[in-house]
């Protein structure tokens, strides 16, 4: 996962999108994570899985 600073992502945007089509991108604010920004693909990965493991649970 790549990490970068709040600064950078509002100075480099258009390629923290860019990156994040690769890896998801943690953006840190004084030092702390505040953010991830990943792909659409990622995200909706993500949002089946999850929905996948509600399913689940409720079926039990």
């Amino acid at each position: 996962m790549e990490k970068i600073t709040a600064a950078s992502a509002k100075n480099h945007f258009g390629e923290m999108l860019d990156k994040a089509q690769r890896t998801p991108v943690t953006i840190e604010k004084h030092g702390r994570p505040v953010a991830v920004v990943l792909s659409m693909h990622d995200f909706e990965k993500l949002e089946s899985l999850k929905l996948k493991s509600i399913m689940s649970h409720l079926q039990k």
